[in-house]
């Protein structure tokens, strides 16, 4: 594993758009059909990151919680599975029922969306308010495997308490850090 951090995507750039399967519900998804009222979370994970499993408890545990407060959720892998077969879409759902996913696991096969995205490594979390323009992106909280931090979720709860409240996010956010996305070769 590579140890990568997320390339900060500029502030108020445009949710792109997608058409990605979803390897939750076998059915195909757009950004506009995961778009919560109040704004929209996209992250970027895969099944095997250690990284990822270090947060995923406290990923389903925000998306649940604000979900509620009028926020949609929605996952995306985009690894090249070719060469990473854990992260197949037949394990996607695996995992996504191990871990009771309340949002969709999209795959991103031809790794367009996350180039799109800009998005680097796993995990990598964008948040996009009610008019789809990033507010924040960046990481979850401190906690990285072995660095005897707790994961809370605390830099990405505060921003998406800020959404969900109507105020200002802080604009000194802290890029993500995690496994670098398996990029296919070319």
């Amino acid at each position: 594993m590579a140890r990568t951090e997320s390339n900060m995507m500029p502030l108020g750039t445009q949710a792109p758009a997608f058409l990605l399967p979803d390897t939750v519900s076998s059915t195909d998804k757009t950004f506009v059909d995961i778009k919560g009222n109040k704004g929209t979370v996209v992250m970027f994970i895969c099944n095997h990151c250690p990284y990822v499993i270090h947060v995923q408890d406290e990923i389903v545990k925000i998306a649940n919680e604000y979900a509620e407060k009028g926020l949609g959720f929605v996952a995306i892998s985009s690894n090249d599975v070719e060469n990473y077969p854990d992260d197949s879409p037949e394990l996607m759902k695996e995992h996504a029922d191990k871990y009771g996913f309340s949002f969709p696991y999209l795959y991103d096969e031809s790794q367009e969306i996350a180039k799109a995205y800009q998005a680097a490594c796993t995990p990598d979390f964008y948040v996009f308010d009610g008019s789809d323009a990033c507010v924040y992106r960046g990481r979850m909280d401190p906690s990285t495997p072995g660095n005897n931090q707790p994961v809370t979720g605390e830099d990405l709860r505060r921003a998406l308490d800020m959404l969900v409240d109507g105020l200002p996010i802080d604009r000194g956010q802290f890029p993500s850090m995690g496994c670098n996305i398996k990029w296919k070769a070319n």
